[in-house]
């Protein structure tokens, strides 16, 4: 049995050391697949995660500055292809891998996080139609986003300058490829929403890569577009591939040229459409006035206007007959009146109290002038009237006999 002087020792720390030296190697860079799970994002901006399959797992570390290149979304489930050098994290004493480059496994990156985004987007209703604003017949001035050295630009001028001469454009000058595009075009649709008198706005580029048309797939696009108070035309030369920029634009055209024939009518076919419009506006007068004129006429050649003397006699004596059908209904009016205020007179006299005295009765009354009813209303000595028809007897009371 060798001696400890003969036998090598290690300590943890050194043999940890070695075997990462020894991983790292061997192992310079490597490339491994497996699906994500305990995926975790660090305040840092680091990602931890682990990497598995159905034999195995192992530790995954992507520091932020390689995470900000991914294009998509990584989370737990999802079946990814890393990049990077395998290590040792000598304080827990675990090899792990250090990855550099994350893919999605079978499906190209950009193209996920495309479809990614698409789909949250959609979810939040930024492709909603009922939003979508229709663009101006003819606006008074269009806000361009592009290039300044492109064909598109170039393009777009011609054609709205050949439809409608004068037609008032303003460019604001953006990348629309590569790194950092995606925020001035941003930068460029935030510009114009601070002007007035900016009817629509044309947001694009020509063809190209899924690659070279990322930047109209970035979320800072889109949403600057759903947030636009201007109506956007997204135009990004492609035909059969949508966008995320189309899909949230208020209106997409396949190419910018399509874009610049739908901002700009054709001035030729404005003013003749001005000069239909004039005409028929023009006959449409003329026609009124004949038929008042005619009209007129037919008026003046009436019966009424070659006779109005004897029109007018005729009425006179229609008024006339209307006036004494008026004063002989008043007459007869008035002389049912006076009957029946007779009758009413005679049965009034006939109930009148001094039509009653006058047929020999008499009222007796006390110095109150109440009417005495009975004996009991009378007292022995009291004074007494008694009123006939042609006077007064003043009279007092020496006793009273009843009925009985």
């Amino acid at each position: 049995m060798k001696t400890e002087t003969e036998r090598k020792i290690y300590s943890v720390g050194e043999i940890t050391k070695e075997i990462r030296l020894s991983l790292e190697k061997n192992y310079p860079f490597i490339w491994i697949s497996g699906e994500i799970s305990n995926f975790k994002k660090h305040s840092s901006g680091h990602w931890y995660l682990t990497l598995k399959d159905s034999l195995a797992q192992i530790r995954v570390v992507m520091f932020r500055g390689s995470n900000s290149k991914v294009k998509f979304e990584a989370d737990n489930g999802l079946e990814i292809i890393v990049g990077g050098r395998i290590t040792v994290y000598d304080q827990q004493g675990q090899y792990q891998i250090i990855a550099e480059i994350m893919e999605p496994k079978g499906l190209g990156a950009l193209q996920l996080a495309y479809e990614q985004l698409k789909a949250k987007l959609e979810k939040e209703g930024l492709f909603d139609i009922k939003r979508k604003r229709p663009t101006p017949f003819l606006p008074r001035r269009v806000g361009i986003v592009t290039s300044p050295t492109g064909a598109v630009i170039q393009d777009i001028i011609n054609v709205t300058q050949r439809r409608f001469r004068g037609l008032p454009l303003l460019l604001f000058p953006a990348r629309v490829q590569g790194e950092g595009a995606s925020s001035e075009i941003a930068e460029g649709i935030r510009y114009f929403n601070t002007l007035p008198d900016i009817d629509v706005l044309i947001v694009g580029r020509g063809g190209g890569s899924l690659e070279d048309l990322w930047p109209f797939n970035e979320e800072i696009v889109a949403r600057e577009i759903f947030g636009s108070r201007i109506p956007v035309i997204s135009a990004v030369g492609h035909q059969t591939d949508w966008t995320i920029a189309d899909f949230v634009a208020d209106r997409r055209a396949a190419t910018p040229t399509a874009a610049a024939e739908i901002v700009a009518p054709v001035r030729e076919e404005l003013l003749r459409r001005i000069w239909e419009c004039q005409n028929r506006a023009r006959n449409r007068m003329l026609n009124f006035w004949k038929d008042r004129k005619r009209e007129l006429n037919n008026l003046m050649n009436a019966y009424a206007f070659k006779q109005p003397q004897n029109i007018i006699e005729r009425q006179t004596q229609v008024l006339d007959g209307r006036t004494r059908e008026i004063v002989n209904y008043g007459n007869n009016l008035i002389q049912s009146k006076k009957m029946k205020f007779g009758e009413a007179s005679s049965r009034l006299e006939a109930l009148s109290p001094l039509s009653v005295l006058s047929r020999g009765y008499s009222v007796v009354l006390n110095q109150k002038n109440h009417v005495i009813r009975s004996i009991k209303d009378v007292e022995s000595g009291e004074a007494l009237k008694t009123r006939i028809i042609d006077g007064v007897i003043r009279s007092k009371v020496e006793g009273v006999d009843s009925n009985e």
